[in-house]
């Protein structure tokens, strides 16, 4: 019944947002709200803007509209939208021009144009995006086009308004035949975009050229009444329900746009440059919307070269779309993908989606020419990990180094196939990065693109992603064994701070015990820094740039801590699960453990369920692993 009731909310909803009244009373909502007679590319600009942007440190921006769904191509996007939306919104030359985007598979192409349409769906239906039609008209036209050109400067100086475009050809009917050229009693209605009523946003995919019709694109002759009206040129006898005519105030999504016959793009040359199409026996038809198509790089290599394409060339912004160059938010992807499937009641192990995007990631990239850089030090960086040796402007020199990184590599629905085949294989329902990485291995085989020698580099590749997996194994049981981890840190992080401010100052130390002063605790320090390579020349300047750091928080009002200084809290980790090392070793790998090793092993596995995310199955696996690793 509760379902019953939302459905009935939902159609009271829908019923309170719609309105009909007559173009006077519609000229009152635009001279109140010029934005309801916006263009359509400016409409899904302001769509994209209404969902929030975020200004990051560096000045870039983040669109919330696209971070929802789409991960790791923020600055891919940013260019999107700056370079193309904004730019069309505000009327300039390339919103004469088809938004081709082009990427490898399962790079998010689709995506994007899935999240336009159903944001637009969503927008209409706000005060904000609130857009009116000419009442049956089969195009949804805007209202204003019923204004004749010679008032339109006046009116578009009045309202504030841009007016483009004329009636189409069964408007221009109406208007004399039912309302006698009376123009202000014209119906107007408020429509609510929706690609499943076809209305102001459509979708064209190629098929067989032999079988497809132009019609599928700008409508048809209704043969059927053609006896009824005696004439091909009369608007009653056309069927105006071409996807062009139908996305008309909204948008358009060309699938595999350079699939198509050549008969089907010229219609795309007159509608992106002059924004009107050709249809039957009629004066050309004006149309408002946005064209988005999306193919490949092969497929666009060879449209590009076919010298019969460069006028439809011109009329095309190609933004490529590669893949994602980050390990934290290729783990996003992965989750978003299984929880859109079904696998979504089965236990990942903690660590078991980063191991697999280590592995895609690594087969994105492409080698550096700067010295002493290697794939998996690049791989940090752009993760935003901080690299000893390397700052920001390094990264970005990286990144411009290759324009065209992420356009090649392995593509996460390879690696959701492979995680799924993993959980096939296994009795239990969780699996863990061994089971993903080795099914990973194993697919290598059977996937069509992968030559002998990429399959070479790709092994190396899953070799690296084990050693990284196997240090994060180590450190995430060594950090369960710690009993109070945090405290014991804290212990030896004020321990260390306080050492270091003796010896900076060159002052003494009080012995908590005896009383009596006592130097730095020279062998504490060094044994601390050694975990992170400080050397014994570099000691000095390593601990005043602590002091510094402790300095500028106490005057900012903050107070450091363990998290305050990465590198630090790097040393800190390392010199405890060193301390460690050796109970881990001996606790984990004993094959008949006595009663005190087993009580250590049932609290580090219940420490490993309730605060790290493993389940009793892959927590005790973790623990075995480790054991071999140490012992080793």
């Amino acid at each position: 019944m509760d379902i019953l009731k939302r459905i009935a909310e939902y159609r009271a909803q829908e019923e309170r947002l719609r309105w009909e009244g007559t173009f006077a009373e519609y000229l009152e909502i635009v001279r109140r709200n010029p934005q309801v007679a916006q263009t359509a590319h400016a409409r899904v600009y302001n769509m994209i803007k209404s969902a929030g942007v975020e200004e990051t440190e560096d000045g870039r921006k983040i669109y919330k509209f696209f971070s929802r769904e789409i991960f790791g191509l923020d600055r891919t996007i940013e260019r999107l939208v700056e370079e193309y939306f904004h730019a069309a919104a505000m009327r300039l030359d390339v919103r004469k021009r088809i938004l081709l985007l082009m990427g490898p598979v399962s790079g998010g192409k689709s995506t994007i144009v899935t999240l336009l349409k159903r944001g637009l769906e969503q927008y209409s239906r706000t005060d904000e995006g609130a857009l009116y039609a000419i009442k049956g008209c089969p195009m949804h036209e805007e209202p204003l086009h019923l204004i004749p050109h010679a008032l339109r400067p006046e009116v578009e100086k009045e309202l504030g308004v841009k007016i483009e475009g004329d009636l189409c050809p069964h408007c221009q009917m109406r208007l004399e035949t039912e309302y006698g050229g009376r123009v202000e009693d014209v119906l107007v209605e408020r429509i609510f975009l929706s690609e499943a009523k076809r209305i102001g946003i459509g979708t064209f995919s190629p098929s067989d050229p032999k079988s497809q019709d132009i019609a599928d694109l700008t409508g048809s002759i209704d043969f059927s009444t053609i006896m009824e009206y005696g004439s091909e040129s009369d608007p009653r006898a056309y069927r105006f329900d071409g996807e062009l005519n139908k996305a008309n105030r909204g948008m358009m999504e060309f699938q595999e746009m350079l699939k198509c016959d050549e008969k089907f793009l010229w219609n795309l040359l007159s509608l992106t440059q002059e924004g009107n199409f050709k249809a039957g026996r009629f004066a050309l038809i004006s149309a408002d919307e946005l064209i988005v198509a999306h193919t490949n790089e092969a497929e666009y290599k060879a449209f590009i070269a076919n010298k019969k394409n460069e006028a439809l060339q011109s009329r095309i912004v190609v933004m490529p779309i590669p893949y994602n160059l980050r390990v934290s938010d290729e783990e996003k992807i992965y989750e978003k993908l299984i929880r859109q499937s079904d696998l979504g009641h089965v236990h990942i192990a903690p660590h078991a989606l980063r191991a697999a995007a280590i592995f895609s990631i690594l087969t994105r990239l492409k080698e550096s020419k700067k010295q002493g850089m290697d794939l998996l030090k690049k791989m940090r960086l752009y993760d935003g990990e901080a690299v000893e040796g390397y700052r920001d402007a390094d990264v970005e020199e990286l990144r411009n180094e290759f324009p065209d990184e992420g356009m090649t590599g392995i593509d996460p629905r390879y690696v959701i196939n492979r995680i799924s085949s993993a959980l096939i294989r296994r009795d239990t329902e969780c699996i863990n990065a061994l089971d993903i990485l080795r099914s990973l291995k194993e697919g290598f085989d059977q996937h069509p693109s992968i030559t002998k020698e990429m399959r070479e580099k790709y092994l190396n590749f899953i070799a690296i992603a084990r050693q990284e997996y196997d240090e994060l194994a180590k450190k995430e049981v060594q950090k369960a064994f710690v009993y109070s981890y945090e405290e014991s840190a804290k212990t030896l992080l004020d321990n260390y701070l306080d050492n270091v401010e003796a010896y900076c100052n060159e002052t003494k130390l009080r012995d908590p015990i005896t009383g009596e002063e006592v130097e730095p605790d020279e062998k504490l320090m060094r044994s601390i820094e050694e975990q992170i390579g400080v050397s014994e020349n570099a000691k000095k300047a390593f601990r005043e740039e602590i002091l510094i750091r402790i300095s500028a928080y106490a005057r900012k009002g903050k107070r450091f801590d363990y998290n305050s200084h990465e590198r630090l809290r790097e040393a800190i980790e390392k010199k405890l699960f060193a301390d460690l090392k050796d109970v881990v070793k001996i606790t984990t790998s004993s094959k008949v453990p006595d009663e005190n090793q087993l009580k250590k092993i049932n609290e580090v596995t219940k420490r490993l369920i309730d605060e790290h995310g493993y389940c009793p199955i892959c927590a005790n696996e973790l623990l075995r692993y480790v054991g071999s690793l140490l012992n080793r």
